[in-house]
């Protein structure tokens, strides 16, 4: 089965000529995917579901959260769909991971999984919609994940990570611009977080992130921990909770 592409390539946002056309593929892609996706004779209007994502990965207070970073991720899900068990499932958990985001609230992925199981249930398989859940409950990356599909997901929520170090940092900008608190309150927790993603064995657990992705990762989050020791004005990941 094809799948349309989530362009723009090379991870940059697209200019403001090619946004529409963008921006109409997406909607393609989802509302293709959650047709597929339902049990036979179903009834639900995927356009509608479409609006729901769209509103919320607009909201005004997104700078990182947003369609960018879906697009982000199903490139990266592009890349890798041969090699994972159930892609219609982990694509489902990238359209609706992040669809609830406030920021610094700790239970974003709790309701985004609610989110999906409400509009899901009765519409699509009951293992079906038990599966997504999960997944999108895995993004919190609390811990390490468990199993291929979970472990693709996290991997491709987390690539942004291993990104060429001005991208990286683009990424890393637009999160510190989503959260309202005080840098005496956000430096703490963001060094806590980069030291303890370079303590992990592996930042990305799939064999293909892992190759493609994680010496660059652990370059950037080095350089980032550098430039902080050395008093500079940088802004670094913040943990997705």
């Amino acid at each position: 089965m094809s799948h349309l592409s989530a362009d723009p390539p090379n991870d940059v946002p697209p200019s403001t000529d090619k946004a529409s056309d963008w921006h109409s593929r997406l909607r393609t892609r989802f509302m293709r995917l959650w047709t597929r996706c339902l049990l036979e004779g179903a009834k639900t209007e995927p356009g509608s579901i479409w609006d729901a994502l769209d509103i919320h990965y607009s909201e005004r207070h997104r700078y990182y959260h947003t369609t960018d970073h879906i697009a982000h991720c199903l490139r990266e899900l592009d890349l890798a769909r041969d090699q994972i068990p159930h892609p219609d499932r982990v694509e489902m958990g990238i359209w609706f991971h992040d669809i609830i985001y406030e920021p610094g609230k700790e239970d974003n992925e709790a309701r985004s999984a609610d989110f999906f199981r409400k509009r899901a249930t009765g519409a699509m398989d009951s293992e079906f919609v038990a599966a997504v859940e999960e997944l999108i409950l895995a993004t919190t990356h609390r811990t390490m994940p468990v199993g291929p599909d979970r472990g693709f997901i996290c991997d491709i929520d987390l690539s942004s990570f291993g990104l060429p170090w001005e991208g990286y940092m683009r990424d890393t900008e637009n999160l510190r611009r989503e959260l309202q608190v005080s840098d005496e309150e956000y430096d703490p927790k963001k060094r806590r977080f980069l030291e303890a993603m370079l303590s992990r064995p592996k930042i990305f657990v799939t064999d293909s992130f892992n190759a493609r992705y994680e010496e660059q990762a652990r370059t950037n989050i080095r350089r980032l921990l550098s430039l902080m020791d050395r008093g500079r004005d940088c802004e670094a990941p913040q943990i997705l909770l």
